[in-house]
């Protein structure tokens, strides 16, 4: 491995260096000093972030002979993936510290963050592949980390289903490779025009369809409640954020590579799904009560919202910098209404909200920010996220798909709206003794800083999205 590709590589290295440091240190110190594991956890992501900052200065290139592009895609998906994570393990210290397995619940963060990476940055079908396993392997061991009955069946069906996909994809992968001769997307794309229009469509099928599940989109969308309720909360916080944001840029560096149109509508193909998504996920938000599945299919609709910029490739200037700054959008303000849950476990009913913000305002104040901003409520960030996508949808032609992407926006606004106006009445005494007056210190500060990040995000949309487009994809 050349110095070239080391430093290509230095913010996924940290975490990597980090992940392993902390299995051996944890495995020596006793369980009051597992929080020097948090710690190194923490110092992986700042060091990632300054590596970031240090890469995100020169201009764009690849590395590893072509399968690892370093560019614009990647340094925003550094910034959304190790801002997420480090928001995650601060907000999971109240319930982990002290844990049986607390270093475990970092290393496998930390691994499954460097598999989203590696989805992020790849500008190949086997760095893809790879990418895709690390991404998941750790995930199926987390979603079942407290070892009971719920996240054992949850851990299972997220394994089951993570398990199909994976063959898909590399079934995906072999068939693309036999059509086309090559892997790496620059001489895939150079092999793909002479190829059989039905393998070659038939692999790119395969291998998206295994994105869409990382992503957790339809079809491949239905571990996602089990799992977000299944899971410890911040597990839950973690799964529902991070990996889709190296599975949705792949799937845009997946479309804007290959010369995919030639062998079908891609971009059609790319928008139903992105309907499909957007409508069941909102609408099946309606008939929850609990707020964790509530907020499972929340983060189902959102990455139904998500794809329309991944539809809109190659035909808006808006579709890169608005699928990037969406994500990171996203990232902070879904992590801030999981990070009110993490600070109130025990209420896992929305009328076990009520009257919140008369005993902790500040912790109220900044879930009805993080959700309004999930609507698309200015001046949050989301907002500009949105309306970033839906032009960009608008410009490539999928009229269809931004009304019905509005329409959608304005339906989630009233299951939104059942979860925040208990916030502000008068606690219902029967329900009181399950939503817990104590609140996490940690998760709290957590759930108040996301906040924050989303209203001066959503204020410094303009340079943050003038610095997004400003770059192009390498390869």
């Amino acid at each position: 491995m050349t110095t070239t590709t080391l430093i290509a590589l230095l913010p996924e290295a940290a975490l990597a260096a980090a992940a392993v440091a902390g299995l051996l240190l944890g495995s020596w110190l006793p369980r009051r000093r597992q929080w020097a594991v948090r710690a190194l956890a923490l110092t992986a992501v700042a060091a990632g972030l300054a590596a970031t900052a240090f890469a995100a200065a020169g201009p764009p290139h690849t590395a590893s002979s072509g399968s690892w592009a370093v560019d614009t895609g990647l340094h925003a998906a550094r910034v959304a993936v190790l801002v997420g994570t480090g928001l995650v393990v601060l907000a999971g210290s109240d319930s982990l510290a002290g844990a049986r397995r607390e270093s475990e619940a970092y290393v496998l963060m930390l691994l499954a963050a460097v598999g989203s990476l590696v989805l992020a940055g790849a500008n190949g079908l086997l760095v893809l592949v790879m990418g895709y396993l690390l991404a998941s392997i750790p995930l199926y061991a987390m979603v079942a980390f407290a070892k009971d009955a719920p996240g054992t069946e949850a851990g299972l069906k997220y394994f089951l289903m993570g398990a199909l996909f994976g063959v898909v994809l590399l079934g995906g992968t072999t068939v693309l490779l036999g059509a086309g001769g090559a892997t790496d997307y620059l001489p895939l794309a150079a092999g793909l025009p002479g190829a059989p229009r039905a393998a070659a469509a038939a692999g790119a099928v395969a291998v998206l369809a295994a994105l869409l599940f990382k992503a957790g989109a339809v079809p491949a969308h239905f571990w996602v409640p089990d799992a977000a309720e299944g899971a410890p909360a911040p597990v839950a916080a973690f799964i529902t954020t991070v990996p889709k944001i190296g599975a949705l840029v792949a799937a845009y560096r997946l479309g804007a590579a290959l010369p995919l149109e030639a062998v079908g509508d891609w971009s059609l193909l790319v928008a139903a799904a992105a309907a499909a998504t957007m409508v069941l996920g909102n609408l099946a938000a309606f008939a929850q009560h609990r707020v964790r599945r509530l907020l499972a299919y929340s983060t189902i609709g959102q990455v139904g919202f998500l794809l329309m910029a991944v539809a809109a490739y190659g035909r808006a200037e808006e579709a890169l910098p608005g699928l990037l700054y969406y994500l990171l959008a996203y990232t902070v303000t879904n992590i801030g209404a999981f990070a009110a849950v993490c600070a109130l476990p025990r209420a896992e009913r929305l009328d076990q909200w009520g009257g919140l913000f008369g005993r902790r305002p500040w912790l109220a104040l900044s879930l009805v920010v993080c959700l309004l901003g999930l609507v698309g409520t200015p001046p949050t960030a989301v907002f500009v996220g949105k309306l970033t996508v839906f032009t960009a949808a608008f410009d490539a032609g999928m009229v269809w798909l931004v009304v019905l992407a509005a329409t959608m926006t304005v339906a989630s606004l009233f299951y939104y709206l059942r979860w925040i106006l208990p916030l502000f009445r008068a606690a219902d005494p029967h329900a009181q003794s399950a939503g817990a007056d104590s609140a996490g210190g940690w998760s709290t500060a957590v759930a108040v800083a996301a906040a924050t990040l989303s209203l001066l995000l959503g204020v410094a949309a303009g340079p943050v999205l003038d610095w997004l487009g400003s770059g192009a994809l390498a390869g």
